[in-house]
């Protein structure tokens, strides 16, 4: 699955290695740099998504690489690890671009708490770049074929023309980014701008600034004023995700920004009037973060106007294919060739028998990883996760092939099973539509797993012969 690569950058041999081997334990790709010289040559690579950088270098100052770095519009996100607890440095870094910084003593669960930041942060950010480009006011974005999300397609188009506040919940990776974009593009505001955020990614020491601005002079380090996001989505959409990570503090003031449509940015003595659309995402149980005190309750009133609960993945096996299709014409262009992607059906049939806890968001993991392993331009099982592999049964096919030794009645029976199978998701799940075109009665359909089942003992609970069948609609 792809990951961060991450570049430790410290000019003392022992905390540089133990800091590496930390995070890539954690599951990250690590490299390793002693000066601003040797990480230079690996940044201009454009490889490195996050930089733990020391400040104090012996060529130089860690915020001078950064600001080379933004130089090169590199987009690698730096944290900076500092022995100075000064609010100058801290404020110098972030002002210079810096994601956060960490003062040493540095505690690796606090790096990776960071990086698991960064990590949701340039998710959200991809999302966001690959279904920009497909969000058309009146076009869906995904191929939804489900019950569940044709019912969030409708709330979508209920809601939209309207400027309520809108709570979207949901799993992480269910397409909640997706859901609130949809909601603007089909809103009066579509011309206007779109601004998502992840209130997780923000420090907390920026917070005000970033969402209200502030003048010149505020504070150390504020060369110049900024209008923050607030004033930058007037009359757009402010997309809050994972507004559930927002300190109380900062939650108070989004309430009062909400209800009094004005913001007072840091240093000025003046409100502004906004005209600012607010669409919030989570996914944690907001309600229970209010029972542990952890959320305001009239905040959660005031998002929750109208609710909109994405159904994850597992839920709604009949979406799989359409996005299958849609993630791999989106990867084509990605590789750079006209050539069409195409799955070998085993491969296929692994990723439609699988349970996706990672929701759509792990299928375009996925499949983006096995477009770019893919030789030619058909992706076979080799390419795919074997997490996959493993965690799905071997395609029907091979079993059939296994029991050749068997009886003929054995024989027949598991192949109409796999022809039964294959109807039920040629027609998206839907078991009717799949009798009719193998014309056959709906009770003939099941009898002829029922029959499979009772004469060889498998188990009613898994559908293991039977992938898609139980979940499928009638």
């Amino acid at each position: 699955m792809p990951t961060l690569h991450v570049l430790v950058i410290d000019d003392e041999p022992a905390a540089r290695e133990v800091l590496a081997a930390a995070v890539s334990k954690a599951g990250y790709s690590v490299d390793t740099a002693a000066d601003i010289a040797e990480a230079t040559a690996k940044l201009v690579r454009g490889n490195v998504d996050v930089a733990l950088c020391d400040i104090q270098l012996p060529d130089g100052h860690g915020i001078d690489l950064l600001k080379r770095s933004r130089a090169l519009d590199s987009d690698t996100a730096f944290i900076m690890v500092t022995a100075f607890a000064s609010v100058e440095t801290a404020v110098e870094a972030l002002r210079a671009g810096a994601f956060d910084y960490i003062i040493k003593p540095v505690r690796h669960v606090e790096v990776l708490h960071r990086l698991s930041q960064l990590e949701a942060l340039r998710g959200l950010r991809e999302e966001n770049r690959l279904l920009r480009k497909v969000v058309r006011a009146n076009k869906p974005l995904y191929p939804f074929t489900s019950t569940g999300m044709r019912k969030v397609q409708r709330l979508v188009d209920r809601v939209a023309p309207s400027d309520n506040t809108v709570l979207i919940t949901g799993e992480s990776g269910t397409g909640k980014g997706v859901v609130a974009r949809m909601i603007h593009e089909r809103s009066g505001r579509r011309e206007r701008p779109f601004i998502p955020v992840n209130c997780g990614a923000i420090p907390d020491q920026l917070l005000e600034s970033e969402f209200f601005g502030h003048t010149k002079g505020a504070f150390t380090g504020a060369d110049h004023a900024e209008k923050g996001l607030f004033l930058a989505a007037d009359r757009g959409t402010l997309f809050l995700d994972e507004i559930g990570e927002l300190p109380l503090l900062m939650q108070t003031k989004l309430l009062h920004v909400i209800e009094d449509k004005e913001v007072r940015p840091l240093g000025s003595g003046q409100a502004r009037h906004v005209d600012t659309r607010i669409v919030a995402a989570t996914n944690c149980n907001l309600s229970q973060l209010i029972s542990q005190g952890r959320f305001r309750e009239d905040l959660y009133f005031r998002l929750k106007i109208f609710e909109i609960l994405i159904p994850p993945l597992r839920e709604r096996p009949e979406d799989i294919r359409g996005l299958i299709e849609f993630i791999l014409r989106a990867n084509e262009g990605r590789r750079g060739t006209s050539q069409a992607l195409e799955l070998e059906p085993e491969a296929e049939e692994i990723l439609l028998g699988y349970d996706w806890p990672g929701n759509v968001r792990e299928l375009e993991n996925v499949i983006t990883r096995a477009s770019i392993l893919a030789e030619g331009n058909c992706i076979s099982v080799d390419e795919l996760p074997s997490e996959l592999t493993k965690a799905v049964s071997l395609p029907n096919t091979a079993k059939i092939a296994s029991a050749a030794n068997g009886s003929l009645r054995i024989q027949r029976q598991m192949f109409e099973a796999e022809v039964v199978r294959r109807a039920i998701n040629d027609a998206g799940g839907d078991r009717k539509l799949a009798a009719q075109r193998l014309k056959i009665s709906l009770s003939s359909l099941y009898s002829k797993f029922s029959e499979l089942e009772s004469e060889h003992e498998l188990p009613s609970d898994t559908g293991s012969e039977v992938p898609n069948l139980r979940h499928a609609k009638s």
